[in-house]
């Protein structure tokens, strides 16, 4: 499962949260400090892994 970063907007607590892709599409995310659902999604890295050779 893909893992997505925020920032609350409130708060300024950075958090994770690791979710499908179909929970993402319903966008109901909350600071879990704070409880405020001011938050920007932060642009992350990510890196895969394959089973075939290239």
């Amino acid at each position: 499962m893909p893992t997505y970063e925020f920032i609350c907007e409130k708060c300024k607590k950075s958090f994770a949260v690791i979710m499908k892709i179909s929970e993402y599409e319903k966008k109901k995310f909350q600071c879990p400090k704070c409880k405020s659902r001011k938050v920007n999604q932060q642009i992350t890295s990510f890196q895969t892994i394959t089973s075939s050779k290239s």
